[in-house]
């Protein structure tokens, strides 16, 4: 087999089992100086923004050839401020952040390579890093420590190990960052290796053979923050997914995000009709039943027809007076049906009317939700979620697939699942200890059942914030307890 077909088969190989991991680290290598700033002038007569350039264009090309996204600072000889090369590097989400410099001292004698990143343990208050950068140390330095190995053994030059830095290219960024200085421009011996072309291509691969040493960390978004542990377990289990390695932790969650969350958690193959038959319709006439009645308008005024609904086809079905039918007690018929059609307002969608309307409009998918093509990537569990009676669609016939999701819709819906997963089970409610879900709240039963049952919190200890986007953030925390809480 020619070398190109050798070569694209294993591309397509490392593709199909590693879609990301093997294939789609981003990089930003940045070239040292460059326009007015030549940096260092080497005994040799070399300015440093050359060399620096040339390494760095080899090692850009390197990296690509083993299939990693590089992005460069610059890529001819121009100007960029320090603070101008973290903004850029912020600006691409990228994963590692790797400036080629070579060196200069006032003694000739000086010579070898060492690479610089920032250390949290030597702070200088004169220099501050970033928060983000105060919390990669662990990061930076093993990026620095496999690049530095790497390049020593290539070049041939001596070892003069890690230096902890608050050059600020170092300092003020987002991802591991390092910057490696290859050889000293103040030494005849190391200004002889810089001016070989042939040397400059040697440290650029080992560089490139360094980086590919060091796995970025996972979701570097969440370095530091509050649910990262929470986060990384789900992603161990194969419940949470990002994208170009970030999770956007702090992002609203939608609600194709949640049902896709929910599949994964309690998988809907697995709970067949249950979410139906634990529903007034679903009960007396099977599942074939619930699914049709999600197409019976409801009836605003007296509140039965959105019982009906509900339990048939929306968030949070034919609930009692507190809403949520998970350990709640029962109510009368009013309460009851005023429970519902708030529930049917609030997990259908729709605008306050209360009007459930059939979600069905143009063709698109089997359900006919304008909004929600085959191709969206949470169409089958959406789609299997309308089925299995958790969503509705709007009464314009969308789904909104992408709309965030509220923590009081979350708290019902997680509510119905959790006992559709383990029926008969009576779960505990705790005391009202949010103030801004009364018992009278349409989800302060869910709320209260899962908060007794520690797996769900509120923003404060006396606010739960039930119209709240969720964030990705908190549902992680709230899938996490539910895992640990199962033995997953």
């Amino acid at each position: 087999m020619p070398t190109f077909k050798k070569l694209l088969a294993l591309t397509l190989l490392l593709t199909l089992a590693f879609p990301y991991d093997a294939l789609a680290y981003k990089v930003v290598v940045d070239a040292g100086h460059g326009g007015s700033d030549p940096g260092a002038i080497g005994v040799n007569g070399l300015q440093e923004k050359a060399v620096n350039l040339d390494i760095a264009a080899k090692l850009g090309s390197e990296l690509a050839s083993r299939g990693y996204e590089v992005v460069m600072s610059r890529s001819d000889d121009h100007y960029i401020s320090l603070a101008d090369r973290v903004a850029f590097t912020n600006a691409q989400n990228a994963d590692l952040f790797v400036s080629i410099h070579a060196n200069s001292h006032t003694r000739s004698d000086i010579q070898g390579s060492m690479v610089l990143y920032y250390d949290n343990a030597y702070p200088q208050s004169d220099y501050p890093a970033s928060d983000t950068m105060q919390v990669m140390t662990p990061y930076s330095k093993q990026l620095a420590q496999d690049v530095l190995t790497s390049l020593v053994g290539a070049a041939g030059t001596r070892n003069l190990g890690l230096t902890p830095s608050a050059v600020y290219v170092t300092r003020m960024g987002t991802i591991p960052s390092i910057l490696v200085e290859t050889a000293f421009l103040s030494n005849w011996s190391d200004a002889s290796l810089l001016a070989d072309d042939a040397v400059r291509t040697r440290m650029a691969i080992a560089i490139e053979r360094g980086i590919e040493a060091f796995t970025p960390p996972v979701f570097v978004d969440t370095i530091g923050h509050w649910a990262r542990e929470a986060i990384m377990r789900l992603h161990d289990l194969g419940w949470v997914e990002g994208a170009n390695n970030r999770y956007a932790p702090d992002r609203a969650l939608t609600r194709a995000e949640f049902v896709t969350l929910m599949d994964r958690a309690f998988d809907f193959d697995a709970l067949g009709c249950t979410g139906a038959a634990a529903t007034v319709t679903g009960a007396v006439y099977g599942c074939a039943a619930a699914a049709d009645a999600a197409d019976v308008p409801a009836d605003a005024a007296t509140g039965r027809a959105a019982a009906s609904t509900a339990a048939s086809g929306s968030v949070s079905l034919a609930v009692d007076a507190a809403g949520s039918g998970a350990g709640a007690d029962a109510a009368s018929d009013a309460a009851r049906g005023q429970a519902a059609a708030r529930a049917a307002t609030a997990a259908k969608g729709s605008t306050g009317s209360g009007t459930a309307a059939p979600a069905k409009a143009s063709a698109g998918n089997e359900a006919g939700y304008r909004d929600l093509p085959a191709a969206h990537w949470a169409s089958a569990a959406m789609l299997q979620a309308g089925r299995l009676g958790l969503l509705e669609g709007y009464p314009d016939g969308t789904i909104r697939p992408d709309q965030p999701i509220t923590r009081a819709e979350v708290a019902v819906l997680f509510a119905r699942l959790l006992a559709a997963a383990q029926p008969g089970t009576h779960a505990p409610t705790a005391s009202g200890a949010f103030v801004d879900v009364p018992a009278g709240h349409w989800a302060a039963g869910a709320v209260r059942a899962l908060q007794a049952q520690g797996l769900i919190s509120g923003v404060t200890d006396t606010l739960f914030e039930p119209e709240a986007p969720m964030t990705r953030a908190e549902m992680a925390a709230l899938l996490d307890r539910y895992a640990a809480a199962t033995g997953r």
